[in-house]
């Protein structure tokens, strides 16, 4: 039995979950909002006791592949809609800049162009830019499978080198560093 696939997820007070064994959709509603999953049509799932279990249908290579990820995704989306997700990014290097106007980031990385980047309306999308210290880009939201995404789909705008160390991060990512030349004599 999977190791994740088999404990059982809480869920929070002002939280409602429903599953729709017709349609095999899952479908969680809470403070901050409502998500939906379809999951495999072999999947059952149950709720007991203000808990969520799910089961797998047989000891499937398939199967025991996909118990762990659906209990994960269901987890996610409970938390997702009780607490939501944050993710902070900052942007490290000399004349590096970000504004952010109606879920549309505009960056400036170093390149003869600016770029502007569309946020999907589904996530809350912050720019702050304080004197002595770096621009920070700031998104919430209550999906965190599209938090992600379009975290990774920033940070890939300007990957982190690793001599200097310049580049867009995750805030506190630790980034190892290289040796430059040494100096000849």
């Amino acid at each position: 039995m999977s190791r994740i696939g088999r404990l059982p997820i809480e869920i929070p007070k002002g939280v409602t979950f429903t599953f729709a064994e017709s349609h095999h959709k899952v479908s969680v509603k809470g403070p901050k909002g409502e998500l939906h999953q379809v999951l495999d049509p072999d999947f059952k799932v149950t709720q007991e006791n203000g808990e969520v279990l799910v089961h797998r249908p047989t000891e499937q290579k398939r199967h025991k592949a996909m118990h762990g990820l659906y209990r994960a995704l269901i987890a996610n989306m409970i938390t997702g809609v009780s607490a939501g997700y944050k993710e902070q990014l900052e942007l490290v290097g000399v004349g590096y800049k970000v504004t952010a106007q109606s879920n549309v980031l505009e960056l400036s990385l170093g390149y003869s162009h600016s770029i502007f980047l569309a946020i999907p309306s589904e996530l809350k999308v912050q720019a702050i830019t304080e004197k002595g210290s770096n621009p920070t880009i700031i998104l919430e939201g209550i999906d965190k499978q599209l938090l992600g995404q379009i975290a990774a789909k920033i940070k890939s705008l300007r990957k982190v080198e690793p001599y200097k160390g310049k580049g867009i991060r995750y805030t506190g990512e630790f980034i190892r560093r290289k040796a430059g030349k040494a100096a000849s004599k």
